[in-house]
């Protein structure tokens, strides 16, 4: 399925910094999540070899070489992930 492709600001922390990335989001490569709890990983979604993880109302971190299917489409994995590069 063909998603939009947006201009995204993401936080990469390989790199330490913001950037701005040209995102394609399909229906096929993200997971989004309800959660009333703050913070909380909202949506998940493969990108060019990485994983973007959406919390809140913060901005999206990229993270390289990780895929949805390698923490088993799990919020609780990608929290978890995103606690190891803050």
């Amino acid at each position: 399925m063909k998603g939009n492709t947006m201009e995204m600001t993401v936080y990469n922390p390989q790199k330490g910094r913001l950037e701005t990335l040209d995102v394609e989001l399909t229906e096929d490569g993200m997971t989004d999540f309800y959660s009333r709890r703050s913070g909380s990983v909202t949506m998940i979604a493969d990108w060019k070899g990485g994983l973007l993880i959406k919390s809140g109302y913060d901005y999206p971190m990229y993270i390289y070489d990780v895929s949805r299917a390698d923490i088993g489409f799990s919020r609780k994995k990608a929290e978890q992930l995103k606690r190891q590069y803050l």
